[in-house]
């Protein structure tokens, strides 16, 4: 059970201090066998999850009740097994990329990649706020070199800006864990948080602003977003990696956890807090959805795209339902899914072409079939067609909003798909049906194009098979049963 909860969590960090050590020239066969084997170790430990299990184990003692220590809860796996599973697939497609653009320093790229997957895997699998406020610390300084990566002048004052923000971010939930201990005498996540009753109300407002404030930056909740658009100057992995599976997860799932687990129904009863943080996020759905509209450039489109939704995410936990947290929970993995493909299909459009506007799309949809068809799944999935990923959770946040008597938060949602179609579909637009290429063009190399349809065929599995689509709810129900109390 230890060594069973540990693996997914070491071996992602072992393959990093390796790939530093070994010839460049094995950077990918590492990478390839270490996220093979953290795929493996995730997935073995789903049945017990599923099951009601959560394995734990300590990792360090430190003073009468405080250790760090993992514990693998329904929240916990499914964050996990998003950012495990699609590291493999991620792998395949870093490899390819790196030989279609002649990627420089590989070493430090594939072994950054290995460290960001292993932090995000730590902050999923955290027992107590200690724990997890060392891994969410450690995935910014792993992936500071990834956006960072090309070192000219719009890299380094991209990475600089990106620390800015994610070591205060940092900062803030590090103060915030401190004055939790001092106030509870313990950090452990619990269903239902730890709180309630432990402070005045005025306390746990600055301490509900302190949490959400430091992992709103990471999920790039508005205004501390800026960071998430700038990053784009960096090599596409990592725009998918920062949008899909480490950076932008780890905020939201560390919003849903402060918020079902640290402070619960019962201590935010009454408050306003909850109501601020859903306001925060109604605005940048809206104000996001517009400026998304506005960008040419198609990572800058994509990553407006990804500020909208993971604003879904966190409102469905604001709106302190059950409803609303089980939806929040399956759209994280399911934007996760979509929103992966997208930018992967943007990295084929560029290696293939060398295109990255728009409005310079015309006819490529043509000559790069599969690219665009995998593009096509996922944007009409990511607009919550029926049948794709994106239904059942926008599904079950609407109704949450319902459950939650906010009707202005459910306007907000439809129309935030309407803008969905409005930025995604323009795109397809000028690709299928605008004059012909503006560049001789087929598609990106197979190592590209495969991952591309694999993530596509996944937008598919969890949009339409009823086995998968019953596992992944039935953790965000029973997630949401213990936090609120009651069945899943």
């Amino acid at each position: 059970m230890t060594v069973g909860v540990l693996l997914p969590v070491a071996i992602p960090f072992v393959a990093a201090v390796v790939t530093l050590i070994a010839s460049e020239r094995y950077a990918r066969l590492i990478t390839y066998l270490a996220a093979g084997s953290t795929g493996l170790a995730t997935a073995w430990i789903v049945p017990q999850v599923v099951g009601g299990v959560a394995p734990s184990v300590r990792l360090l003692p430190l003073v009468p009740g405080l250790d760090l220590a993992l514990r693998v809860d329904g929240l916990g796996m499914t964050f996990g097994m998003l950012a495990a599973g699609l590291w493999v697939i991620t792998s395949v497609y870093c490899a390819g990329y790196a030989e279609a653009t002649h990627l420089a320093n590989q070493k430090r790229f594939f072994a950054s990649f290995a460290g960001s997957v292993g932090a995000a895997i730590g902050v999923a699998f955290s027992g107590n706020l200690l724990t997890f406020l060392l891994f969410y610390e450690t995935l910014t300084l792993c992936t500071y070199p990834l956006v960072a990566h090309n070192e000219n002048r719009e890299s380094i004052a991209s990475g600089r800006r990106y620390l800015l923000y994610a070591l205060s971010g940092g900062l803030a939930v590090t103060v915030a864990t401190a004055w939790s201990w001092s106030l509870a005498g313990t950090l452990d996540f619990t269903e239902g948080g730890f709180l309630a009753g432990k402070a005045s109300e005025p306390v746990l407002t600055v301490l509900f602003a302190l949490f959400l404030g430091g992992c709103g930056v990471k999920a790039a909740i508005m205004p501390v977003h800026a960071w998430l658009p700038a990053a784009m100057v960096a090599p596409t992995p990592v725009s998918a990696l920062l949008h899909a599976v480490a950076v932008v997860k780890a905020g939201v799932f560390g919003c849903l956890r402060v918020l079902g687990f640290v402070f619960g129904p019962e201590a935010l009863e009454g408050s306003m807090a909850p109501m601020v943080l859903a306001a925060l996020c109604g605005t940048t759905i809206v104000v996001g959805s517009v400026l998304a509209v506005a960008q040419d450039h198609i990572k800058r489109r994509l990553a407006y795209s990804t500020i909208v939704h993971l604003s879904y995410i966190v409102l469905g936990g604001a709106l302190m339902t059950p409803l609303s947290m089980t939806g929040s929970i399956v759209h994280m993995v399911n934007h996760g899914l979509a929103k992966i493909t997208l930018f992967f299909c943007a990295g084929s459009i560029y290696a293939a072409a060398h295109v990255d506007k728009v409005s310079e799309l015309g006819g490529l949809g043509r000559r790069m079939p599969w690219t665009f068809g995998a593009m096509t799944v996922a944007s009409l999935g990511l607009m919550g067609v029926p049948g794709l990923c994106g239904f059942v959770g926008k599904l079950l946040l609407g109704r949450g909003a319902l459950e939650a008597g906010q009707w202005v938060y459910l306007a907000i949602m439809l129309g935030g798909s309407v803008f969905t179609a409005a930025y995604l579909l323009p795109i397809l637009k000028n690709a299928y049906f605008e004059g012909p290429a503006t560049a001789k063009s087929g598609e990106a190399p197979v190592a590209m194009v495969a991952p591309i349809v694999a993530v596509a065929v996944l937008v598919v599995v969890f949009g339409a098979v009823p086995a998968v689509m019953g596992v992944q709810h039935a953790l965000a129900a029973g997630v949401a049963a213990g936090v609120f109390g009651g069945n899943p």
